[in-house]
């Protein structure tokens, strides 16, 4: 324990010396207060005169002594005691972006896999998540963040459009179908009359570009949770192959995600772009839950920091306040007792 500022009672105790010498110093004047009265020894000598001197000299006395603790302890709170803690911290430094392919053909494992990493934040200390989508664009939900309520409030506004783009005639306001008929819409088509679209590597490509400081922050660990069935319906600016070498290159790590119904050949391709960047492939089809899959991932993708240390000073007031509030009260006491 110690005092932030200690010159408080440096100051205030030999002034408050001070002062109770020159108390006890100063001459009364026995004649200063009250009215004079004669013949009072008789009445000094009885019994019961003594017996209430006695006792209110204890009480002033005693009146006097808490008067001072008071202020000692008055002084003692203004010169703000304190205690210094270490406190120590530890988070997983990984930033997860969940990119997913919004194919239709896609919508059934991505409404399992948007239900299962809604269970995995949850869980989350000091990760960083983000949220990207694509078709023929990409377009960013959720810039990597610890904001783990606003990851969960964008999932289940991105779990309504998937249902809805499962099933159209569930949902009958025109103004609530009109919003997420374009949630995972807008912006992921554009150009599509053109380019086509699930343009898988331009998809991937881009999510590896939404990591901040890939080249200086170095120890971070950065994971893509990549969903898709790699039917690619167009002609992409980045082949699943090379956005692979860009996330090998930039030492990101992604693990694949394949639905039930899709051509082997093209989940072959998928195994091995995923697996180039250190990461693995998984496909529902094997048997292999969603749930099983981000739990493997979870497991997979750890990696711990320092623990932080942090020391600080923490105001303890507790005890003298309580001391200080004792001790008024004895006061309270103690002047109705001199009143007497």
């Amino acid at each position: 324990m110690e005092l932030i500022y200690p010159f408080v009672l440096y100051v205030g105790l030999p002034i408050l010396v001070i002062l109770g010498l020159m108390k006890f110093k100063r001459k009364e004047d026995v004649y200063k207060k009250g009215t004079k009265i004669a013949n009072t020894k008789y009445a000094e000598n009885i019994p019961l005169f003594k017996e209430i001197m006695r006792k209110y000299k204890v009480i002033v006395t005693t009146l006097k002594g808490t008067c001072i603790i008071s202020i000692m302890i008055a002084l003692i709170m203004i010169s703000r005691p304190a205690k210094v803690e270490t406190s120590k911290s530890s988070k997983y430094n990984r930033d997860i972006f969940l990119c997913m392919d919004t194919s239709t053909s896609v919508d059934e494992l991505n409404l399992k896999l948007v239900d299962n990493f809604r269970d995995t934040i949850k869980n989350l200390k000091g990760e960083r998540i983000g949220i990207t989508i694509f078709n023929t664009s990409s377009v960013v939900l959720v810039p990597l963040t610890d904001d783990y309520n606003y990851v969960l409030n964008t999932l289940d506004e991105l779990e309504k459009a998937i249902k809805y783009s499962m099933n159209p005639g569930s949902v009958t306001n025109l103004d609530e179908a009109t919003y997420l008929n374009t949630y995972i819409r807008s912006g992921t088509i554009l150009g599509n009359e053109v380019r086509g679209s699930s343009l898988i590597g331009d998809g991937l490509a881009s999510c590896v570009y939404n990591f901040p400081n890939l080249k200086d922050d170095k120890d971070r660990t950065r994971i893509i949770i990549f969903s898709t069935d790699n039917d690619l319906a167009g002609t992409p600016i980045v082949t699943l192959e090379e956005a692979s070498d860009i996330c090998k290159e930039e030492k990101v790590t992604v693990f694949g995600i394949a639905p039930t119904l899709g051509d082997e050949g093209k989940k072959s391709k998928m195994k091995k772009a995923v697996e180039n960047t250190g990461g693995t492939f998984f496909d529902e089809a094997s048997g292999s839950t969603v749930e099983e899959i981000v739990d493997n991932i979870e497991k997979k993708g750890k990696s711990l920091l320092e623990v932080n240390e942090e020391t600080r000073k923490v105001d303890k007031p507790f005890v003298p306040f309580i001391l200080l509030i004792a001790s008024v009260a004895i006061l309270f006491i103690l002047n109705k007792k001199v009143k007497i």
